[in-house]
């Protein structure tokens, strides 16, 4: 091990001059990129990127190798050496990995119990800083200064080196990396004296079964400032001395330099979807003369100005710290695919062409994406509350989809579908903002796009999700029955795919009825009400149908994946979010709230979700799990059965058990934010505002919980409101005083525990006074709007 007192003074001026007291800028400060970051997703932990960047560096502890499914990796917590920096992490994709070492030259990583099996580095937690825009970290093994940020599509690499005649700066291009599945051809050539460049193409799992022969594609384009004074390659731990490129798989390059003390090995890296050439184009439109440090204060200032669009003042920095991370996380996930000259990747693997404006300029950019199953609960709301232009761009995206293959994907990974639920959620999300008033797209086009998603599936390809829509449309439910998918999987998820057809129907049965649909509007109001056609009305529970008709027999609720999408029956049963007036007619009112209370109160017996086991799916066989999708609105349902004190006791508390702000304790004990989407929630739910109807409804509306702020400001976006401000202020708030007592909307008194959308993107203030003790009358007259009134 190299010694490092000397580099360590170094180091600390190099901190300084690179400008990390951008650290303490609000709200920046408050993001912990390291809360949750225990039991991980891929895609989770990228600090060095900008908001639906293109370039996401993040430095991996076990990403190499991996499954490359959607089970957790790419850094981890508890782990304690760095295998490299990668440079592309999405859902189904990643590749493109670099690591800087000294000494015997090494080609493989090693393990994490064993990294001095290779060129892995162990680092100390207290010498790692990361902040959005930016990481840091000294490798210990090494004697190395680490640190890379990135701009929209270049990530920037400085490394600070001790004195040494045996440099390395190692390239992995042709291994699994996180979600990236194996790799069919890796290639990489130096090209000139400080130059390199290649491709990696996979071929990944969801790719697989929803796109059988299709293939992700990744391209680089780098520049150092320092010339190599010799270059390899390698397969695994074989190594060619002097080779100046490589292709094929396992593989990679590795450049050798002389370093003096404190000398600084600086890399910009291009990175592109389509071509090598567009990589290229990416660096110097972007980064040409971009050093380091201005690098990372542009990144620093972009995430200051995307967070600050809501502004939260409170004496707890906790939850601050709760709020913003989870509100960096929204910004985070799905990054951008088309590089700067508007050209993204195709379906049929070719290159697709983003109109231009006047000023040569694409219009919007298209996205990579996991699906959507369950972000009409958080990230479209969010995004249509504070981020309408986000919105848009990721919508128009989905219709470019669309335009090239006749069906909406339900998650793109570099063009190809890589849908993960089949669900496909694509209608809604469309139908929400139309009705929320984001409508600059060919509202033509996506209408077209959203009916075809419901009603269609012939010739539907597997990719595009609701492969089992034929039954639903012919018969009114999808039934309990095995489906074999092309890599083994067996899915069995009628029960759960009927009640989420029927809630995407009402969201574009609602967009038909707006444009004059009639036809339309008909058959899709009709299959919105299916969800009625699996109640048991014997056990009053939501229960899976056999194709003869019959429920299924020794039926027990708590049961997972038994018809359901991971979860069960209990929780599956509130799932009718178009039509809780409805679901309670169903169920009886008093069996409903009495169901409530028991959920709630068992629940936080194990913190709303599977307790402290560690695992994506803990508490998909409890009553309730926060961590999971499908029980995200289940909290604010007294809202509708009368009881709305409760919703506001339930939401806070569960901000309050839930969510932590550690590594292990974020979002639950390891289960899955899925890019952004618990994160979200807890933005949401902080604020006081929730729609369980995910704006499905023609007009929406925000129902409310219990606002943990004193104040809580949110920038309108002009084009897309009148208003220029929304502010929150609740009086008398504090831990034990979280129930409201009395509203008022722009001064007028509020005695619904709802208020129209349209109202308050009109701007203005929404004034909430709260108490210890619960106001059993306020709220009450008049629930929130449902398909049944």
């Amino acid at each position: 091990m190299i010694k490092k007192v000397a580099l360590l003074a170094i180091v600390a001026g190099l901190l300084l001059s690179s400008g990390v007291m951008a650290q303490d800028l609000f709200p920046n400060k408050y993001v912990k990129p390291n809360l949750g970051a225990v039991h991980a997703r891929w895609f989770f932990y990228t600090p060095a990127a900008l908001p639906f960047g293109m370039a996401k560096l993040a430095p991996h502890t076990n990403a190499y190798g991996s499954p490359g499914s959607w089970l957790p990796c790419g850094y981890d917590d508890r782990h304690g050496s760095i295998e490299g920096f990668g440079h592309f992490h999405e859902f189904q994709v990643g590749g493109v990995v670099v690591m800087p070492t000294v000494g015997k030259l090494k080609t493989v990583p090693g393990t994490v119990e064993n990294p001095e099996l290779g060129y892995r580095s162990r680092f100390d937690k207290k010498e790692e800083h990361a902040e959005p825009g930016y990481y840091s970290v000294f490798l210990e093994d090494y004697g190395i200064k680490a640190e890379i940020t990135a701009t929209t599509r270049v990530g920037f690499h400085r490394y600070t080196f001790p004195k040494t005649d045996n440099a390395h700066l190692i390239f992995d291009i042709g291994h699994k990396q996180g979600e990236s599945s194996d790799v069919v051809e890796a290639y990489m050539a130096q090209t000139g004296d400080k130059t390199v460049e290649g491709y990696v193409i996979t071929y990944p799992e969801y790719v697989k079964f929803c796109q059988p022969g299709g293939r992700v594609k990744m391209y680089f384009y780098a520049e150092m400032n320092k010339s190599p004074k010799s270059v390899g390659s390698f397969v695994d731990d074989k190594q060619v001395v002097s080779a100046k490129e490589t292709k094929g798989v396992a593989n990679g390059m590795f450049l050798n330099f002389d370093m003096k003390e404190g000398e600084q090995l600086l890399m910009k890296v291009g990175v592109s979807y389509t071509s090598i050439a567009n990589a290229k184009l990416n660096l110097q439109k972007e980064a040409a003369t971009l050093a380091f440090d201005d690098a990372k204060q542009r990144a620093v200032a972009e995430w200051q100005k995307m967070l600050g669009r809501i502004e939260v003042k409170g004496k707890s920095e906790d939850d601050k710290v709760k709020f913003y991370t989870g509100l960096y996380h929204s910004l985070l996930g799905r990054g951008i695919s088309s590089d700067v000259n508007g050209q993204y990747p195709k379906n049929d693997g070719g290159v697709g062409q983003i109109a231009l404006d006047k000023n040569g300029m694409p219009t919007h950019n298209h996205h990579n994406t996991d699906g959507v199953w369950g972000a009409f609960w958080n990230l479209f709301q969010l995004w249509g509350l504070a981020y309408p232009d986000v919105y848009s761009d990721y919508m128009q995206s989905v219709l470019d989809f669309h335009k090239d293959t006749g069906w909406m994907h339900d998650g793109e990974a570099a063009g190809m579908h890589s849908n993960g639920v089949q669900t496909n959620f694509m209608g809604l999300a469309l139908a929400a903002a139309y009705n929320c008033g984001i409508r600059d797209f060919d509202i033509k086009h996506a209408y077209q796009a959203a009916r075809d998603n419901e009603l269609e599936y012939r010739n539907r390809p597997f990719g595009s999700g609701k492969y089992d829509l034929h039954y639903f449309v012919n018969n009114g439910y999808v039934p309990y029955k095995d489906t074999t998918i092309s890599n083994g999987w067996v899915f069995n998820f009628g029960a759960s795919h009927t009640l989420e057809f029927a809630f995407s129907s009402y969201a574009v049965a609602n967009m038909a009825k707006a444009l004059g649909k009639k036809a339309d509007y008909k058959r899709l109001i009709n299959q919105a009400t299916f969800y009625r056609n699996i109640f048991d009305s014997e056990t009053k529970y939501i229960r899976p149908k056999l194709e003869s008709g019959e429920f299924i027999k020794n039926y027990n609720p708590k049961e997972a994946w038994k018809g359901f999408q991971e979860g069960n029956g209990y929780q599956y049963t509130w799932y009718a979010p178009h039509d809780i007036g409805g679901l309670i007619n169903l169920v009886g009112k008093d069996l409903f709230n009495e169901r409530l209370d028991k959920t709630f109160s068992e629940s936080q017996k194990l913190e709303f979700g599977g307790g402290k086991q560690v695992d994506s799916f803990a508490g998909i066989e409890m009553l309730y799990n926060q961590g999971n999708q499908p029980c995200l609105h289940i909290a604010w349902l007294y809202n509708y059965s009368g009881k709305p004190w409760l919703t506001q006791k339930w939401t806070r508390t569960i901000c309050n058990e839930f969510y932590g702000v550690t590594p292990s304790n974020g979002y639950g004990y390891g289960q899955d934010e899925d890019q952004g989407q618990l994160g979200t929630w807890f933005v949401l739910a902080s604020m006081g505002l929730f729609d369980v109807q995910g704006h499905s409804a023609a007009s929406p509306s925000f129902q409310i919980g219990s606002p943990m702020f004193d104040e809580i400001t949110i920038h309108l976006h002009p084009k897309y409101t009148k208003g220029k401000t929304l502010k929150i202020v609740p009086t008398n708030n504090s831990k034990d005083s979280f129930y409201v007592q009395e509203a008022s909307f722009n001064g007028k008194s509020l005695n619904s525990c709802w208020i129209p959308r349209n109202d308050l993107m009109k701007g203005g203030v929404l004034r909430l006074r709260m108490g210890a003790t619960p106001n059993t009358s306020w709220g009450v007259a008049t629930p929130p709007p449902s398909m049944t009134r």
